[in-house]
């Protein structure tokens, strides 16, 4: 049998849950500046259920995710976990003139940095 999930595990979900929520739907009304019919019907969802996912209360299928990340010009990263779309773009312009051998090694030494970090 599979083990059952805390207490606190299902607390932090509805939390990062609720706060994905309240990102689409910053995005929707500051940025996009869109009703929730005009969003819903260019990701390909309702616009109530549409409206329970900025509520918390739901979560968006893998099409309609990718549908938002277009229509918005956010990565999912931002929109699922909030990760700083500028972040990733500088990271991104920073690793494009080295090869993967190059960025494999950058990583290791990342790892070994963030262990010796951790154990401080």
């Amino acid at each position: 049998m599979g083990r059952k999930r805390s207490n606190v595990a299902i607390e932090v979900e509805r939390q990062e849950q609720y706060e994905r929520g309240q990102r689409i739907k910053h995005i929707r009304e500051d940025e996009l500046k869109m009703t929730k019919t005009q969003l819903a019907n260019k990701i390909g969802t309702s616009s109530q259920f549409l409206g329970l996912v900025e509520d918390g209360k739901g979560n968006l299928v893998y099409y309609s995710l990718r549908k938002l990340r277009e229509v918005s010009g956010h990565s999912s990263d931002y929109i699922l976990f909030g990760v700083d779309d500028d972040s990733i773009s500088k990271t991104k312009k920073l690793l494009k003139n080295h090869s993967e051998e190059e960025i494999v090694e950058a990583l290791g030494v990342i790892e070994k940095l963030s262990l010796f970090i951790k154990k401080r």
